[in-house]
């Protein structure tokens, strides 16, 4: 056994099984595709679960994989072992129908003992307790002796969820010596120690379990194995742990080099470095398949790691950002294998960066709350404990860590109620799974379509033709279920066609509307999709007659809004290129809408597009469009289309071939939809709004055609009725409004004028009308239409003109259309003598239905009932009476 690289292996096992006839797939996204039943990609047959089930049509029946994948179920072991890890690369072969155990068995020995070269006699198997025919392959054909054969009950080798299909499995281990061992005499396989340690599953689906609990044989048995990439390199480089493996090491040196840490000399900052090195290849990894950090869902789980990794770099030391520089590293180990990390190098991190900082804020924010927490128990609980609930809190609102909460309170000697925060963190697990849809064994929707027959399949036709007159009605449906016909009578139906025109709702893009008709009636198609199974199911109502199954029939869409949404969706991909023209390479699409009314496009961005940015993108687009380009849509293999510059759209799922749509070499993208044949034909773009929707993602909506030429028709009959309401012609609304501008403010100015003579006569008027209430002078002034600063300038002559050291009290009133508002003044000897403005003006603003109050000298209120103000006043006068 010699040393070897874990890109080395991984090379290696590719290259064997296509030698052996099988298709080499790329990894698949860690976003699952259509699967609502997980966040993340697990395992490396869960994106193939269809291929098993016969619902869709492999590529190749035979098909290898290296699969990216990611599992937290027990995120707060990382760190805390040497086996533990978030991220992963899952190594299989897969046969769906072709080969079985026999090929399966053997090519695994092979590849283990010749290839990796392990030693035959270190090598242990296990079988399932009945599966002779397993038992055999490995002591007949194998060769491998009947000794170290194991045969083990269904909990440890057989393979079933559910109902659906299941079967046995066989493990391969290896021996790691005694040195990796417990030392007791029964130590062997199944042992919880680390000598014997299993390297690859083979499970054998070979059963459909029944929902009685029966097993019915399979007609076609399908071969699923499982091999964890980083275990084999640990095997092969004679290490204990996945963070001495040598692309994993990179990342962990890199780790040190910052921290100037040493691992190996302090158990604490060892768990940090282990908890940054897994974390960042998560991070890294999800982030370039599309996965942001946000409150719900696959970005929280992303948001957690990358926030717990900056918590920990803090325990080392550092003290400012330094995720996005490990970035680098996490590429450079595994760019060779995952060309998208270097490609999207510069969004990943931004992205870091931008969320560090912010989980920095809110790091500053939560200390505040807990400090506020912690003042609170020290002065109110003498048990001195922070609650679960509020433990909870912090840790979910502000992405505080449990062990950065205890750090700080230990040093005030309270404590926290851990069992109620696992409660609390219980009960959020519940919700999460909650939310999550009823599904198969294999993770999709359980819907009626599982139960139409597999060999039905949908034909779409719909980028040539608009109609079809001979499509065959395979299956209707209703409430549910599968039906015969369907009637006028009936509510939603669903129809399914051999062959169809009709886009079925995909890649961002809306499904069409328009017409089935045969023989015995009609039906409004009102929406499109994809389902389960190479189908398209056309979604409305039956307008007249019956619809029956097994019928002929003509199929013809509303070709006005295909072609609307045809300009929408040319058009989001020339305002994708001009975006990275202005804004830059980082600009990523996340998420898209096109329909015959506008487009949405979302996309990567860390601050808002500025109107003049907005402006360019806008006109860059039109160029194209007026430059009259023809649209080339061909369909090519991937790799070949990758190396033209495709960009491919995100969350999208592309075979060995895609469609590539090349605007002459402007923008070339790989997309299922509708295009138009040349960029003339979308009339003009506009924008109508740029917004932001998360954590570095913006929205522009737009519109082309004739939803443009109708915004430019109503905006041209807003602008002749605002230049009718100004008495001008348009070509002169501005200079209009800059006339009105001017004329205000010079009323304005007059208007003030006034109002400070009127003041000025006021001042004199209150002056003369002084009484004496007690030991106070009160002064006592009322007028219509003074704000709060023209009290306050009121009150301000008043005080010029009273002698701070007599008991002067001020009670100025104003009449406002809606309210009453008042301002009380008491001099300092007033306050002296016991008089509180703030106390005064908030009695007499709840007589008049307000409330307000302020300092001993001075404050303001007001009350919405104008009617009792002259009560409010005596309210004030009498309290005066009573100081």
């Amino acid at each position: 056994m010699r040393y070897m690289g874990l890109n080395e292996i991984r090379e290696k096992f590719l290259m064997f099984f296509e030698e052996k006839g099988h298709l080499r797939l790329p990894s698949f996204s860690l976003v699952p595709n259509n699967d609502k039943s997980l966040l993340l990609i697990n395992a490396g047959m869960t994106p193939l679960k269809t291929y098993f089930t016969g619902q869709e049509t492999p590529p190749r029946r035979r098909v290898v994989t290296c699969q990216k994948c990611v599992r937290t179920g027990d995120i707060e072991n990382v760190g805390k072992t040497a086996r533990h890890g978030t991220f992963f690369e899952m190594l299989g072969n897969f046969s769906f129908g072709d080969y079985f155990k026999k090929e399966a068995i053997t090519w695994g020995w092979e590849f283990l003992t010749q290839v990796m070269e392990l030693p035959a006699d270190k090598l242990y198997i296990t079988v399932y307790l009945d599966d002779d025919e397993a038992f055999d392959i490995w002591t007949k054909d194998v060769g491998a002796p009947p000794e170290r054969v194991t045969r083990m009950g269904k909990a440890d080798n057989f393979w079933e969820h559910g109902v659906g299909p299941c079967g046995p499995c066989s493990e391969i281990h290896i021996d790691r010596g005694e040195e990796y061992g417990c030392g007791k005499d029964t130590c062997g396989i199944g042992c919880d120690c680390d000598r014997y340690m299993e390297i690859w599953n083979l499970v054998f689906t070979q059963f459909n379990r029944e929902e009685d609990g029966t097993y019915t044989p399979l007609a076609f048995p399908n071969i699923d194995t499982g091999m964890g990439l980083e275990r084999l390199a640990g095997v092969m480089q004679n290490v204990n742990s996945i963070f001495d493996i040598d692309a994993i090491r990179f990342i962990r040196d890199a780790i040190c080099g910052l921290t100037r840490k040493t691992y190996g000399a302090n158990h604490k900052d060892d768990i940090s470095i282990r908890i940054i090195t897994d974390h960042i290849r998560s991070i890294v990894f999800m982030m370039s398949d599309g996965v942001t950090p946000s409150n719900e869902g696959r970005g929280y789980v992303l948001r957690r790691l990358l926030r717990r990794a900056a918590r920990h770099g803090k325990l080392l030391g550092i003290n400012e950002a330094f995720l996005a520089r490990l970035a680098d590293k996490v590429t450079e180990a595994s760019r060779a294998a995952y060309p998208e990390l270097a490609e999207k190098s510069d969004f990943i991190k931004a992205a870091i960066a931008l969320e560090e900082n912010r989980f920095s804020e809110t790091i500053d924010q939560g200390l505040e709350v807990l400090r506020g927490h912690m003042e609170h128990i020290k002065k109110q609980d003498a048990d001195r404990v922070l609650s679960g609930a509020l433990a909870f809190q912090l840790y979910d609102t502000f992405g505080f860590p449990m062990e950065l909460m205890k750090e700080i309170l230990e040093e005030e000697d309270i404590a926290i109620a851990e069992e109620e925060f696992e409660l609390e963190m219980k009960r959020q697990r519940e919700r999460a799974r909650a939310a999550r849809a009823k599904t198969t064994y294999m993770g999709s929707d359980e819907t009626v379509y599982h139960k139409l027959d597999v060999n039905l399949r949908t034909e779409f036709v719909g980028y040539d033709a608009c109609e079809v007159s001979d499509a065959m009605v395979l299956a209707v449906i209703k409430n549910g279920g599968i039906v015969d016909a369907a009637e006028t009578s009936d509510d939603d139906v669903s129809i399914i066609l051999d062959k169809t025109p009709f886009y079925a709702e995909s890649g961002g893009q809306k499904g069409d509307r328009g017409v089935i008709s045969a023989d015995t009636g009609a039906f409004a198609v009102n929406d499109v999709i994809k389902v389960i199974g190479g189908r398209i199911s056309h979604i409305g109502k039956v307008t007249s007659g019956s619809i029956e199954a097994d019928t002929t029939a003509h199929a013809a869409i509303d070709k006005q809004r295909r072609d609307d949404t045809r300009r929408n969706h040319s058009a989001t991909h020339l305002l994708q290129k001009a975006l990275r023209d202005v804004l830059g390479g980082h600009v990523e699409q996340k998420g898209s809408e096109v329909s015959a009314e506008r487009l949405r496009f979302d996309f990567t961005h860390f601050s808002p597009v500025s109107p003049e940015d907005l402006n360019r993108v806008e006109s860059i687009v039109n160029e194209k469009i007026l430059e009259a380009l023809p649209i080339n849509i061909s369909e090519k293999p991937v790799d070949e289309a990758r190396k033209m510059g495709a960009m491919a759209l995100f969350g999208e799922k592309y075979g060995q071939t895609a469609r590539v749509v090349d605007m002459s070499g402007y923008s070339i993208e790989l997309c299922g939809g509708t295009h138009l044949s040349n960029t003339m034909q979308a009339g003009s773009f506009k924008i109508l709004s740029e917004s932001g929707v998360a954590a570095g993602i913006r929205r522009i909506e737009a519109i082309t055609g004739r939803a443009a030429l109708a915004y430019y028709r109503d905006s041209e009959n807003k602008l002749r009725r605002i230049a009718e309401a100004l008495k001008t012609s348009e070509n002169t609304i501005v200079q209009r409004i800059h006339g009105l501008q001017s004329e205000l403010k010079g009323v304005r100015a007059e208007l003030e004028k006034l109002s400070a003579k009127l003041s000025g006569n006021a001042v004199d008027d209150i002056l003369a009308g002084r009484e004496t209430i007690g030991s106070f002078n009160v002064l006592t002034g009322r007028a219509e239409g003074l704000d709060a600063n023209a009290l306050r300038g009121l009150n301000d002559k008043l005080r010029d003109k009273l002698s701070a050291k007599e008991n002067n009290v001020v009670i100025l009133v104003s009449l406002l259309p809606d309210k009453a508002a008042f301002l009380i003044y008491a001099s300092d000897a007033a306050v002296a003598a016991g008089a509180h403005a703030g106390n005064l003006v908030k009695a007499a603003a709840e007589v008049c239905g307000g409330g307000g109050g302020g300092k001993p000298g001075m404050a303001q209120a007001g009350g919405r009932d104008v009617s009792k103000v002259e009560k409010a006043v005596e309210t004030i006068k009498d309290m005066i009476r009573g100081t």
